[in-house]
Order: C-alpha cells, then sequence, then structure tokens
C-alpha cells in the first residue's frame, strides 16, 4: 500500500512564505515524477510545479515564486512558497506517479494554504 503524506500547510500574510513537504511510503518499487497541484473554492484542479526526469516545470503563475525539489533518498517532495499572493489560497495536492505491483498515480490528502491580504 502506497501512501502520500503532506504537510506544511498553513495561514500567512502576502509576502509571506511557506514550505510544503509530501513524502511517499509502502512498497515502492519506483517513483517517476512527483509534484503538486492546487485546488481553489469553485475552481478546477491545477498543476502547480512538477519534477520530471529531474526537471522542474512551473505553471506561469508560479514560476519565479515557487521551488519544487526532490530529495530521492527519502522519496520526498517540496514546494518552497515565496511572495505568496492571495491568488495562491488554495488546497495543495501531493501527486506521484509510482510503480508499486503497477504503475499508476497517487494523491495525498491535501493540504490548506491561506494567504491574507
Amino acid at each position: 500500500q502506497v501512501q502520500l503524506v503532506e504537510s506544511g500547510g498553513g495561514l500567512v500574510q502576502a509576502g509571506g512564505s511557506l514550505r510544503l513537504s509530501c513524502r511517499a511510503s509502502g512498497s515502492i518499487s519506483r517513483i517517476v515524477r512527483m509534484g503538486w497541484y492546487r485546488q481553489a473554492p469553485g475552481k478546477q484542479r491545477e498543476l502547480v510545479a512538477v519534477v520530471i526526469n529531474g526537471s522542474p516545470n512551473y505553471a506561469d503563475s508560479v514560476r519565479g515564486r515557487f521551488t519544487i525539489s526532490r530529495d530521492n533518498d527519502e522519496n520526498t517532495v517540496y514546494l518552497q512558497m515565496n511572495s505568496l499572493k492571495p491568488e495562491d489560497t488554495a488546497v495543495y495536492y501531493c501527486n506521484a506517479h509510482i510503480e508499486a505491483n503497477m504503475l499508476r498515480s497517487y494523491w495525498g490528502q491535501g493540504t490548506q494554504v491561506t494567504v491574507s491580504s
């Protein structure tokens, strides 16, 4: 059984910073990709940042403010969020494509990020 456990959300003022982390555990053979999505109230879930083959990719709305990094030894992905804006308020979800018995996509439980103006 594979699980993704997130931490690091919270309430911060505009211009502040937060760091999210997500650790994968269980019977993992290989992690193909790890990344972060977010979903604001009334909106669709959207990609924030993802690491594929060691290369980070960012949504235009966060590029230059957010940094994604991955610790392969710890099966953990981080999202450093700087210069936060009220429009960054959302539930942030970790996503990973993991090969256990088969390759499939897994989601974390979500962590709330609220940025006040």
